[in-house]
């Protein structure tokens, strides 16, 4: 069986790759991050290493040890441990993090990367097996946007396209042509809950993928997190972007959406 490494961060995404790369019968060796990782990915790889966030370094010796060559980072870190004395344990993640230029996404994402290909280790696209969870063009819902939710979607995607660009964020609140909220470090499930509480019912969430946007890592996903979130603010609809957002759960996140009368479209 081909050997495939998976670094593995928090949420679903990390064992739906797993799932759909056990299925291409390859071997998968996880790098999980202890109080991030879910212990349920055990069940779904072949062998996993728990790692705190201070023995970054370990990753390469372990994938070197294993025999991997190929590497797929899925699932995200809690950004606030950017922030944290972690960082300045692990000589190596603290040497990366001081070297870079600024702190966005993209720009540490590529470091790592760096860092990879330097010890022989290629990082690969993290959707690679899972392209069918990719919805195109259309609505999702039997909830459909009516006239001036299309507006809001519309107004909305051209200016998350432009914080996209920036590195800012990937998604937008909207609310009758106003731009409510701006994501940036604390994601979308918290952008959601800001914009509910700024202005109350109604908003939509626009979420998209970056116009570089690099397959690799920080691609946009949604889901049933996602969806239970836009309950709590009471939004009307959630538009992404077609063929490039990753949609975790979609049967049941939109079976959920249409008895709350929430619209999901893609774009």
């Amino acid at each position: 069986m081909e050997k495939i490494g998976l670094i593995a961060g928090n949420k679903k995404f990390p064992i739906i790759f797993s799932q759909a790369a056990s299925l291409k019968d390859y071997y998968i060796v996880a790098i999980a991050i202890k109080k991030e990782t879910s212990p349920v990915l055990k069940r779904f790889v072949d062998k996993i290493y728990w790692l705190r966030l201070d023995e970054f370094s370990r990753i390469f010796e372990i994938f070197k040890k294993e025999g991997i060559t190929n590497v797929v980072m899925a699932g995200q870190i809690s950004p606030r441990r950017l922030f944290s004395k972690e960082i300045d344990k692990d000589a190596k993640l603290k040497k990366i993090l001081s070297g870079i230029k600024d702190k966005k996404a993209d720009t540490i994402f590529t470091a790592i990367a760096q860092e990879l290909k330097a010890y022989g280790l290629r990082l690969l696209d993290s959707t690679i097996f899972l392209k069918g969870l990719m919805p195109k063009k259309g609505a999702l819902t039997r909830n459909v946007p009516d006239f001036y939710v299309w507006e809001d979607v519309h107004f909305g995607m051209n200016l998350a396209k432009a914080i996209a660009d920036l590195d800012i964020g990937q998604a937008v609140a909207v609310k009758n042509k106003a731009i409510v909220a701006v994501e940036a470090l604390e994601g979308t499930d918290n952008l959601i809950k800001r914009s509910g509480k700024v202005c109350g019912a109604g908003i939509t969430i626009v979420k998209v993928s970056k116009p570089k946007q690099d397959m690799r890592f920080d691609i946009p996903v949604v889901g049933l997190n996602t969806v239970r979130s836009l309950i709590k603010a009471n939004a009307r609809c959630l538009a992404i972007e077609a063929g490039k957002t990753l949609f975790i759960d979609k049967e049941k996140s939109v079976k959920l959406a249409d008895k709350k009368g929430i619209a999901i479209v893609a774009v």
